[in-house]
């Protein structure tokens, strides 16, 4: 059997299904990396001897602030259990047993910290927020005035019907919250009205 054979009759140098890397393109990124994070270490460096916290520097796309809307509900939580791996009990950095942030790496053990947290600017240059809200302006207060003045009225009317309909449906039996406060409290009190006995 010769060297360059194999057991199926290829050359055994035949290994052109592997991907080719081009070493110099791989070389170029890693040293670019390297020069980042070096120009991070220098700028975390001068920051901690200015007595200042290290922010991420701003690229240009970063976004206004805004209110979050979603609700964090965090009495789903209560009684409930999650495997966390062995280590993770030590400091806050990477996922352990807590509320945990996915943009900063961080855990925490409370949900006040957590809340904190999020609006700490560290949470916002992470999320790629620049920390500064937008102003809004007279006319859309006043849309949202507007906006929300509707809402409540339509929900309103909405109880008002349900109420009509429960009235028809059921007959008069039937006691709507509110409708009645003023005699029950009449008759609790042992009298028949709260008028006056001045005459006039």
């Amino acid at each position: 059997m010769t060297g360059k054979g194999s057991a199926y009759g290829q050359a055994a140098g035949d290994t052109d299904f592997r991907k080719k890397y081009d070493l110099d393109e791989y070389a170029a990124k890693a040293a670019a990396r390297e020069a980042a994070e070096k120009e991070e270490r220098k700028a975390r460096y001068e920051a901690k001897l200015a007595g200042k916290k290290y922010y991420k520097p701003m690229d240009g796309t970063e976004t206004l602030t805004v209110a979050r809307n979603a609700t964090q509900d965090f009495s789903k939580m209560v009684g409930t259990t999650s495997l966390v791996p062995a280590g993770a009990g030590v400091g806050k950095r990477g996922r352990g047993a807590g509320f945990y942030c996915e943009a900063c790496d961080l855990t925490f053990k409370d949900n006040l910290q957590w809340l904190e947290h999020t609006n700490s600017m560290q949470h916002q240059r992470a999320v790629g927020a620049t920390g500064q809200v937008k102003k809004a302006t007279a006319e859309e207060v006043h849309a949202r005035i507007e906006a929300l003045w509707q809402r409540q009225q339509e929900l309103k009317r909405e109880q008002k019907e349900a109420a009509l309909k429960a009235k028809t449906d059921y007959g008069e039996d039937v006691r709507i919250e509110g409708e009645h406060d003023e005699d029950d409290m009449m008759a609790a009190m042992g009298f028949t009205g709260f008028g006056t006995t001045a005459k006039k």
